[in-house]
């Protein structure tokens, strides 16, 4: 008896329902060579150094047997409720026009759910505004005005965002003039600043001439704040935050010994941006992306960059087929740099963090330069046990540069 085409592929369906999809799955990506990954021993979160106690008190939470979301959540909103943490939340630095708006989205393992929103206006904790998006609807992203009047209908409070000291900041900056019109580095019209250089790798310790030019244009912000009457205890953050606008997130992914994994990433965004700009937070398999079965990952810095490398799906995927947290991050960067035919002129206005934790409770945390402005070292948290904090391997030695420069 012969067996047409459309008959085959209607039992094929049948026999995959019979399995249950996810069990296709699993044999598919045996037959491919995945890696499967056991439960670790403990419970592993990996996340961004945030100079309060919500990291061990989440790790309570899975010791628990809390769900790893909620787990996440809570580390996610700690930050959101801190007013002198200006990457998130309330005192979130605002776009262009003075308005906080902020993204977020989050991905549950066990129910292999995601939910996002972008460019969310007066609601504060929108980590969890992600989840409700994700559990009371058919969709996975709200944006805007639609994501601010779900939220309300949701019971969560409209509040002002913008603290006193974030519109202050905003104001240094408007009087400075240094906006985001123009071309993007990626665009073949972009030119570096004058007086940047040449394109070699920004060195740990900037030449005399470098350091020089910084200085001059410290002094002359400095001179700006106390000329508009701000407060001498803001002038250094204010005058950092223009230099180097932060591109500051939160991401958490956390795995319990179950090997139950979620991950969770909030954001104010880029400083200043154009009103309405959405970077990688809210967009699952960029700034944030779990698979049951493999790993959590998600990141901080320039989010169209990582966006155009689809980063935290890259470094899942890589772990999928065997490789370490290290090594799928840095696969992940590598891919940023082929962006730029490895072209340091513009490779050093661009900064990325990735925080990656696989099911077997392995991590690591990734970044494309080893120190920040400050010459510090950059850094990730894990706990798994005892909390503490490591230095970042890095793809290039040095410091990058400010993406709007002086």
């Amino acid at each position: 008896m012969t067996t047409s085409r459309r008959e085959f592929l209607s039992a094929s369906a049948l026999l995959a329902v019979g399995m249950g999809g996810a069990g296709l799955v699993e044999a598919q990506n045996k037959e491919k060579g995945a890696v499967e990954y056991k439960p670790p021993a403990r419970p592993v979160i990996v996340t961004r150094v945030t100079n309060d106690n919500t990291i061990a008190e989440a790790y309570a939470m899975l010791e628990r047997g809390a769900d790893t979301l909620d787990a996440a959540l809570h580390i996610c909103q700690g930050r959101e409720d801190d007013a002198n943490d200006h990457s998130v939340g309330l005192g979130g630095l605002p776009n262009e026009d003075g308005v906080v708006q902020l993204d977020a989205c989050v991905m549950h393992g066990p129910t292999r759910q995601a939910g996002s929103v972008g460019a969310v206006e007066n609601i504060r904790h929108v980590a969890l505004l992600a989840k409700t998006v994700m559990e009371r609807t058919g969709h996975v992203m709200i944006v805007g005005k639609g994501a601010e009047k779900f939220a309300v209908e949701e019971g969560f409070q409209r509040e002002n965002l913008l603290t006193d000291d974030a519109r202050k900041m905003w104001l240094l900056w408007k009087e400075q003039g240094n906006g985001w019109w123009g071309p993007g580095i990626d665009s073949p019209a972009w030119k570096p600043p004058a007086g940047a250089g040449k394109a070699e790798l920004v060195p740990r310790h900037p030449t005399r001439e470098q350091a020089g030019m910084v200085m001059e244009r410290m002094r002359g912000l400095y001179a700006l704040a106390d000329r508009m009457g701000m407060e001498p205890r803001l002038r250094r953050e204010a005058v950092m935050q223009v230099m180097w606008p932060t591109t500051g997130t939160i991401h958490v992914s956390a795995v319990n010994t179950k090997g139950e994994m979620s991950g969770a990433t909030t954001t104010a965004g880029l400083a200043w941006k154009i009103a309405g700009r959405v970077g990688d937070s809210p967009i699952i398999g960029a700034g944030c992306y779990t698979d049951q079965n493999v790993g959590s990952a998600g990141a901080t810095g320039n989010g169209e960059e990582n966006i155009k490398v689809c980063g935290a799906h890259t470094i899942v995927e890589q772990m999928r087929m065997g490789a370490t947290p290290k090594e799928a991050g840095m696969e992940a960067l590598r891919r940023i740099v082929a962006n730029y035919n490895n072209d340091m002129t513009r490779l050093r206005y661009i900064d990325m963090i990735y925080y990656i934790a696989r099911r077997d409770g392995a991590y690591a945390g990734v970044s494309l330069w080893s120190t920040d402005e400050k010459g510090e070292r950059k850094k990730f948290v894990v706990h798994d046990g005892s909390q503490r904090t490591e230095n970042c391997d890095y793809l290039f030695e040095g410091t990058p540069l400010s993406l709007r420069p002086f």
